[in-house]
């Protein structure tokens, strides 16, 4: 299997998909401003900081997930437990969002979300618990007989 170019077309996909949240985010923020658009009471500048803050949160833990997938790559170690948890929560994130995207923006979006999501849960079980680099999984089986 190959564990490396996975992982780093993993980091490579997430480190792309961080800068396209924030923008994303962005624009969303400007509309808010521009219609002075309010929730229920809420200040609209409130909802503006919040919208860019969500962007930049969320672009800094795409970026942080990338950052985890690169090293796993260039090392071609599992990422420790701390890296697996944030590529699990990235996963998770990934397929909550891969459901809404199919009725608000469309099949394309979706299929963008699970292509990613399949990129980082391949990448979780290619590093399995199982795994050490260098190890050949044949010489560990027992004989046949």
């Amino acid at each position: 299997m190959a564990r490396r170019p996975i992982a780093l077309v993993t980091g490579a996909v997430l480190l792309l998909e961080a800068p396209g949240i924030v923008a994303v985010n962005a624009v969303m923020a400007r509309f808010v401003k521009v219609q002075a658009m309010s929730l229920d009471g809420m200040d609209p500048d409130v909802m503006y900081t919040g919208t860019w803050a969500l962007g930049i949160a969320s672009g800094a833990a795409l970026a942080l997930c990338a950052l985890v997938a690169l090293l796993a790559g260039i090392r071609d170690r599992r990422p420790g437990r701390a890296g697996r948890a944030l590529l699990i929560g990235c996963a998770v994130v990934h397929g909550v969002l891969g459901a809404v995207t199919v009725g608000l923006i469309g099949w394309a979006a979706f299929t963008f979300m699970m292509l990613v999501l399949g990129l980082i849960v391949l990448t979780l079980v290619a590093y399995g618990k199982g795994y050490e680099a260098g190890a050949d999984p044949r010489e560990e089986a027992p004989a046949p007989a």
